[in-house]
């Protein structure tokens, strides 16, 4: 397991141990954290769980690939460290990832 920090628009802060395989969509989902919809169930055929990665964590997570990025195009102002976390699988090196959701989803 480890530990990942949703923080929702409003800031409230959600810490939740996922457990690695899973996605960080899927440790939002299973823990009812508010602000990822996931309405494609994790098919990166939506952006619904989109969030800004913490800047020091940017770096370390693998690459988007082309389809996160074409998907992200349809997300609520997305930034430089948005991706969906649907696409970002939970290793033993995301221990201490921390996530922010955005205003809304779309």
């Amino acid at each position: 397991m480890v530990k990942i920090t949703y923080i929702e628009h409003s800031g409230k802060e959600h810490v939740v141990d996922v457990a690695v395989g899973l996605t960080v969509m899927e440790g939002a989902r299973d823990n009812n954290i508010p602000g990822i919809d996931a309405d494609c169930g994790g098919a990166c055929a939506c952006s619904t769980c989109h969030v800004y990665v913490d800047p020091a964590w940017a770096g370390k997570l693998p690459a988007k690939e082309a389809m996160e990025e074409d998907m992200l195009d349809f997300a609520y102002q997305p930034g430089e460290t948005s991706r969906l976390t649907c696409q970002v699988k939970v290793t033993p090196d995301l221990d201490g990832l921390v996530v922010r959701m955005p205003e809304k989803q779309i």
